[in-house]
């Protein structure tokens, strides 16, 4: 017996598919209760959850965190980076200028994809869920599955949270009914019980990958930390305690390591998406959605190394807010690019030099080589298209940081030193006398420069709202994304975001 997702949360959720249709990505059937009962087969469920992570690609979108449309998305929205059109390439209906402009729409395809990529994670879990339920395993046994799979699910509820607010919650696999929206406040409230309700249950140890206790500590702080932004109540003495929480990692001494191709190895990591390119896992080729078209030929000789795109780079102004000093500065790739065949620049197909400038003239018409570009995670000859380094969720810098804003916005500058100092020790940053909020902003610049969260702190430190570049002020109302409109058209219990027009 197998049994299908129900057709009301596939409506709702992934618009006009059939189940049928995405039965690869979704793994939208499951056994009956024959199938879970054993390790082996209780490793293979959780695991299915897991792979959700990394996305999926079908007609309609590309739904990869790493690289495409849901990572474009919270990139682009922010003062990090942009997708500017060069010539005839990357105007896309204009969904990038959009995103640059902050004048998105609710058809835009990135949000669009980061909706489906959040509503596929959590329909796998409910199903996964509804296998255990039908196994023959003791309650006793099911309870620590139990936390892994809803703290996992409160990870995907997080992000629709801070994306879209006012979601469905739908937790029943068997729910044939088309959901509504609950209110940010209660979807908040969702994400912060699930989590507080599984770390009983979780894993105390380090485990690479894996939903632990020290995970959802994590997650708890981040939700702490936004708290203010999410819902209008600061909680800021709650992030400092769920962070003091987060034991057994350090920064690595060498900050790369997190961005190497053997990144598992980083004692920093607290969370990330496995990928490995021999296990044929898909959507990690981030670094060739940046790198112009011919920077393969600084990488290997004889260009081995996989077509690139020459799409996102960074806004003007990020590369020199890096000081010469800063080690972090080489996450992005600047200045002439060299042939290390020939030790010559290369040139581009119009006969003028591949030099990355930091200007970039527009984001509606920009050169080839205009604006620097992406080169924080390790490229290197030989790789193919699909890279094997993990997606870094969230590491350890992350909890000193979140500590160091805290302590800053409580009024006690002085407590947020020791945290920061570690930080900026590492990248070879000065630290400055007073640490205050602007200071605390631009190092989260410097730290997490493309690693797909800067939307959200520009959103708490009301920079969002202010004019940028190719920006004028934004409304507040976009705080939040519009529920995409061909979820509105497949489900008319949902209402849409406010500010947004209904049609």
């Amino acid at each position: 017996m197998k049994i299908k997702i129900t057709a009301a949360l596939l409506m709702s959720m992934f618009l006009t598919i059939s189940c049928t249709d995405l039965s690869e990505d979704l793994y939208d059937r499951v056994e009956d209760g024959n199938f879970g009962n054993t390790p082996k087969e209780i490793d293979a469920l959780v695991g299915g959850a897991y792979s959700s992570l990394r996305g999926f690609a079908d007609g309609i979108s590309n739904n990869y965190p790493t690289c495409e449309y849901v990572f474009f998305l919270n990139e682009t929205v922010s003062d990090e980076a942009t997708i500017p059109t060069r010539g005839t390439n990357w105007y896309d209906g204009g969904q990038y200028q959009d995103a640059q402009k902050h004048t998105w729409k609710a058809d835009n395809r990135m949000i669009l994809s980061a909706w489906r990529y959040n509503y596929t994670g959590i329909a796998k879990i409910n199903s996964i869920i509804y296998q255990i339920d039908k196994s023959s395993l003791t309650d006793q046994a099911k309870a620590p599955i139990y936390a892994e799979l809803k703290a996992l699910r409160a990870y995907y509820y997080y992000n629709l949270l801070d994306l879209f607010g006012n979601v469905p919650i739908v937790v029943n696999f068997e729910d044939t009914a088309l959901p509504s929206n609950s209110t940010r406040k209660q979807v908040y409230d969702f994400v912060e019980k699930e989590l507080l309700d599984a770390i009983p249950y979780l894993n105390s140890n380090i485990v690479y990958s894996k939903f632990t206790k020290n995970v959802a500590y994590s997650l708890l702080a981040r939700l702490y930390l936004n708290s203010k932004a999410f819902i209008g109540t600061a909680r800021w003495q709650d992030c400092i305690d769920m962070c003091q929480k987060v034991t057994g990692y350090t920064l690595a001494p060498d900050f790369f390591v997190n961005f190497a191709t053997e990144n598992q190895k980083s004692p920093e990591i607290i969370f990330a998406i496995p990928y490995d390119q021999k296990a044929g896992t898909v959507g990690n080729y981030m670094s060739s959605m940046s790198c112009h078209y011919l920077h393969k030929l600084t990488i290997s000789p004889i260009g081995d190394y996989p077509w690139s795109a020459n799409g996102m780079c960074a806004q003007p102004g990020v590369y020199s807010a890096f000081a010469d000093t800063d080690k972090r500065k080489k996450c992005m790739v600047a200045g002439d690019q060299i042939n290390i065949a020939t030790g010559q620049v290369i040139m581009m197909d119009n006969g003028e030099p591949l030099t990355y400038t930091e200007e970039v003239t527009s984001v509606a018409d920009a050169k080839e080589n205009q604006g620097v570009r992406l080169g924080k995670y390790e490229m290197k000859a030989g790789e193919m298209w699909e890279r094997s380094h993990d997606l870094v969720v969230i590491r350890y810098a992350e909890i000193l940081m979140m500590q160091a804003e805290c302590y800053v916005r409580l009024g006690a500058p002085d407590l947020a030193k020791p945290f920061v100092q570690q930080v900026t020790l590492r990248a070879n940053a000065e630290l400055p006398t007073v640490i205050d909020l602007h200071f605390i902003d631009q190092e989260l610049l410097r730290e997490f420069t493309f690693e797909g969260r800067r939307r959200t702190d520009n959103i708490r430190f009301g920079t969002f709202f202010e004019s940028w570049w190719e920006k004028g002020a934004t409304e507040e109302y976009r705080a939040i994304f519009p529920i995409p409109s061909t979820v509105l058209t497949t489900n008319k219990n949902l209402n849409q975001n406010p500010g947004y027009p209904v049609n």
